[in-house]
């Protein structure tokens, strides 16, 4: 019998209608579009304004947009699992909704959280239960509403985050395709400099809090940049070595959407060409959990079936890691 591996078979994505431009940007915050796009890469973020909607609402259009290209009866999803850093609430699961709300009747359900890396790590566990043999059809979904923490009056986060969300299925394989290896890694040491502290159980929100806005996300650009290049970069050179690849076995890097420069720098360290680089930071922005299937998404029609791709991320936590993965199909 063959080695059962877990393949990615259908990808869906969605991102709201609002467009936020770094014109508008420039309306709301000291900055510039030259300022931005030398800096980051980004030249516009979608932004989800309808009051009332989070992060369900993203990655219940994703997981339909899924459903409806792959044909997919709901009924016969095994596990959804949704990645995210804005759950709807902190007390009831956004995935046990978001299934509910989906028709995957029989499906379990959990949110998994791990910053930037979570749709990564996520890929990992996915990929465990499929080969585990106890589960035939996962759902993974990476969202997030990112907006809903930003403060618009700082310069140094408004300018990079955006919401949207993005959805694959996996499945079993056996003819060696899908996951391939893995090195993922995290050090709490390094959560002081990426954070949304007050909210949570350690800093509950009061009155002085809210009006002080330590609600929003707070980021030491400096230091999560100098991070993010090194330990990016690092553990997509390891795992390339690990499994004896060239950059001319690899036909795509799909790297967290966090920054152009540490895209790049990755891109670098593994001497990729540019148009081997999935890149698509400049309509979205950081969608933080979603940023890797958003990549998928875009690029589904350029994949070919047995095309290696190496995924790497970086998020607060600090977390980060790489993966090798091999693509299952045409589109």
């Amino acid at each position: 019998m063959s080695k059962i591996t877990a393949a990615i078979t259908a990808v869906g994505g969605y991102v709201p209608e609002y467009v936020l431009t770094n014109k508008i940007l420039e309306t709301m915050v000291e900055t510039n579009d030259e300022w931005i796009t030398s800096r980051t890469g980004i030249k516009e973020r979608r932004i989800l304004k309808e009051d009332g909607k989070g992060t369900s609402y993203l990655a219940i259009k994703a997981a339909e947009d899924l459903i409806q290209k792959k044909g997919l009866d709901p009924k016969e999803i095994d596990l959804v699992i949704v990645c995210t850093a804005s759950p709807d609430m902190k007390a009831a699961s956004t995935a046990a909704y978001t299934a509910t709300e989906i028709g995957a009747v029989n499906a379990f359900s959990y949110d998994l959280e791990a910053a930037c890396s979570s749709f990564l790590f996520g890929m990992s566990t996915a990929s465990a239960y499929i080969e585990s043999g106890r589960y035939k059809k996962i759902l993974l979904i990476g969202a997030d509403k990112n907006s809903s923490f930003i403060n618009y009056k700082d310069r140094a986060t408004c300018i990079i985050f955006g919401d949207g969300a993005g959805a694959v299925l996996f499945e079993p394989n056996e003819e060696g395709l899908g996951l391939q290896d893995e090195l993922l890694r995290s050090n709490g040491e390094g959560r002081e400099f990426l954070q949304a502290t007050y909210g949570g159980s350690s800093y509950p929100i009061n009155k002085d809090t809210f009006e002080e806005g330590k609600h929003y996300v707070f980021q030491d650009g400096k230091t999560v940049f100098k991070n993010a290049v090194f330990n990016m970069a690092d553990v997509a050179e390891k795992i390339m070595k690990r499994n004896d690849l060239v950059n001319d076995d690899i036909a795509w890097l799909a790297a967290h959407q966090a920054n152009k420069r540490i895209i790049d720098a990755t891109a670098n360290r593994i001497k990729l060409e540019d148009d081997k680089v999935m890149m698509n930071i400049q309509r979205y922005g950081n969608t933080t959990s979603a940023t890797l299937p958003l990549l998928l998404f875009d690029y589904e029609s350029q994949l070919k079936k047995g095309d290696k791709i190496i995924f790497a991320a970086f998020g607060g936590g600090f977390t980060w890691g790489s993966i090798y993965f091999k693509w299952a199909y045409n589109s």
